[in-house]
């Protein structure tokens, strides 16, 4: 089950990047991208060329691999295409843009960027454009799990693309949907879509687009329990892979018939071909397909009773996959290494196994759920849109509507307006003192409630929570999670009176609260003597991540001195550990009394890690947030290797300190 999810989860991506990359149907030529630069510099070639130029330096130089910097790049394309007046290069422009933001997964802002490249497409009449762009949106649709309007946008890509008689793109359209059918367990509608591409890739002679569509054709048959089918499908797709030459399409055809062969309980041609497909996974380096190999392999030797082999693999397959921090593949692992020592009689180890197992499960429900709040936030988006579009149209309706009945009702206004002002003239000076005075008491009244609102909120929230009676929940991409705790606090707090616990603690809080603000770091909360904080948000700024670690340096130099103090009279204090992590969350008001802005996501409980795994005086830090800041000259860092964080198995961390 695991192996055949994994396939679809492969499949999947290669057929996401296929609606953009065209470059490998059409088998082109690696481009030479320094050549393109020359060629976007040049003065004295003409606009569309340099224009041109620059939209394959784009795409093959950044899309896929830093969409940042393609992005960058499509902002340059788009300022000289607006300035020089050339309205589909702009449009080209917007749709890269949108595509960036699309490989990054930040769905919501690809879709604003995807939908204006649509409606510019459309100005423009270009067919090939309008279509793509529809694909795009459909994709997107499909990842948030909207699956209805995911293949409405797909269908009207798909009308589009016939009528241009667009093989290519015909066939990535008809996988898209045979790929959303097959997710949804309708195996029949999604085996009609991929039947369908399989005839285009015929008709254009793409061997490659053959050999993977009989693959898919197969797996759907096994799904239905046709084995025989799905074999001949399976082992036909496998000898058009072996004929193109493509490792990677050959060891992805072997691991299929595998499972085929395992479903079947036909456990020797089984291993046998995963053995084959795990050579060549080997050869070419790819860490995902090994380590699900692997695990394919343990699972059969634990089926036939010949545990120590399925520890042994499923062993290989758990380390490669922590590796790679892969959730759900150190789950399965340690399913399979708790099968096979439990059935050995190693009660230690099997209880060890499935104790991680139930962690790592407990891990997958939080990245379900990140996820599920991710769609929730791209629904709201969405919705706001679409109402934001209503609202307009109703306005430039209501607008209309006045204009008409304005010269009609002109005379009548001026005639009522000067009986109203003769008759209410006498009563406004009486009225003026009284609405004065009250509008002063009205003031202080609001000053004081927003002061006190600014206490508790942020003011970006407290602003939207006054203006429409709510704060939505947003989706951050880099934000620094810092923590603290006080070591040995319930032994202090032995020590002291209730008094001055509380006013130690305030002491520090209060130090606390007011090196936050110095450095523009957002207070979350504190819960007993643990105090949380956030850098780059509720509005993101440059600089957050550094600031967050100054904070932080600033926080341990203040409990350190207040200790020496005590320490020199004799009294209590407090020393500190404090971890922080950077990483996306998702943030907003949770309640309708006391309101309170909080934070969700893994990077919250991956920042609590640091913490718990850091030192007295110390300030711990993730690999994130290294990588982010290691270059800056103000900070040196201590790496302290792995370190083992419950929860999250073994994870990079560093100290860091600021150079004086």
């Amino acid at each position: 089950l695991f192996q055949l999810k994994k396939t679809r989860i492969i499949l999947k991506k290669i057929i996401l990047l296929q609606f953009l990359l065209v470059f490998i149907f059409e088998l082109r030529a690696q481009t030479n991208l320094d050549s393109l630069w020359t060629v976007w510099q040049d003065n004295t070639k003409p606009d569309t060329t340099r224009l041109q130029a620059m939209g394959t330096f784009i795409w093959d130089g950044y899309m896929f691999s830093q969409p940042d910097s393609a992005f960058y790049y499509a902002q340059l394309h788009y300022n000289f295409a607006k300035k020089n007046d050339l309205k589909y290069y702009e449009t080209y422009a917007v749709s890269a843009q949108g595509t960036s933001f699309l490989m990054k997964g930040e769905y919501a802002i690809a879709l604003k960027y995807i939908q204006k490249s649509l409606a510019g497409f459309q100005e423009t009449g270009s067919k090939g454009g309008i279509a793509g762009a529809l694909n795009k949106i459909g994709v997107i649709y499909m990842e948030q799990g909207v699956n209805v309007k995911a293949i409405d946008y797909f269908q009207r890509s798909l009308k589009i693309r016939e009528e241009l008689g667009d093989g290519v793109r015909i066939a990535t359209t008809l996988y898209n949907i045979g790929i959303i059918y097959d997710g949804l367990g309708d195996y029949n509608t999604a085996l009609t879509y991929y039947q369908r591409c399989l005839i285009y890739y015929k008709e254009m002679g793409d061997k490659r687009g053959i050999g993977s569509s009989l693959g898919d054709i197969g797996s759907i048959y096994s799904n239905q329990g046709d084995y025989v089918t799905a074999l001949d499908y399976g082992k036909r797709g496998l000898l058009i892979s072996e004929e193109v030459g493509d490792k990677m399409d050959i060891a992805i055809s072997l691991m299929g018939i595998g499972d085929i062969y395992k479903d079947q309980s036909a456990y020797e041609k089984a291993l046998d071909y995963f053995q084959r497909s795990l050579k060549i996974f080997e050869k070419i380096g790819d860490k995902p397909d090994i380590s699900s190999v692997l695990f394919s392999i343990g699972s059969i030797y634990n089926n036939q009773s010949a545990y120590k082999k399925g520890i042994e693999e499923c062993d290989k397959s758990y380390l490669i996959a922590l590796s790679m921090e892969e959730i759900g593949g150190q789950r399965d692992a340690c399913e399979c290494l708790y099968t096979g020592y439990k059935a050995l009689g190693n009660k230690d180890k099997a209880l060890e196994y499935h104790e991680l197992m139930l962690v790592l499960s407990d891990s997958l429900k939080e990245s379900e759920t990140s996820k599920k709040l991710q769609q929730m936030e791209f629904s709201k988006v969405v919705l706001a849109d679409s109402l934001a579009q209503v609202e307009q149209n109703l306005l430039v309706k209501i607008e209309h509507d006045a204009e008409v009945s304005k010269i009609n009702r002109t005379r009548n206004i001026f005639i009522a307006s000067g009986l109203i002002a003769l008759l209410l003239a006498g009563g406004f000076f009486s009225r003026w003192r009284y609405v004065k005075k009250t509008k002063d008491i009205i003031s202080k009244e609001r000053d004081r409630s927003e002061n006190l609102l600014l206490n508790i909120l942020p003011e970006e929230i407290a602003l939207e929570l006054k203006t429409k009676g709510k704060a939505d929940a947003r989706e951050f991409e880099m934000v620094s999670i810092l923590f603290t705790d006080f070591k040995g606090f319930t032994e202090i707090s032995a020590k002291l009176s209730a008094q001055d616990l509380v006013a130690e603690i305030n002491t520090c809080f209060e130090a606390f609260d007011g090196i936050l603000d110095k450095y523009g770091i957002e207070k979350i909360k504190t819960i007993g003597d643990a105090y949380m904080a956030a850098g780059g948000l509720p509005v993101p700024s440059e600089g957050s991540v550094k600031n967050t670690v100054l904070a932080a340096l600033e926080m341990q130099q203040f409990i350190s001195s207040r200790k020496a103090k005590h320490d020199a009279l004799g009294k209590q204090a407090f020393e500190m550990r404090l971890g922080i992590h950077t990483g996306p969350v998702v943030a907003g008001i949770v309640g309708i009394k006391k309101f309170q802005y909080d934070i969700w996501g893994d990077t919250v409980n991956t920042a609590s890690r640091m913490e718990s795994a850091g030192e007295v005086g110390q300030v711990n830090i993730s690999k994130n947030t290294y990588e982010l800041i290691k270059n800056d000259p103000s900070f040196i860092f201590e790496s302290r290797g792995k370190i083992k964080a419950k929860g999250k198995g073994v994870l990079d961390m560093f100290f860091v300190m600021k150079i004086l």
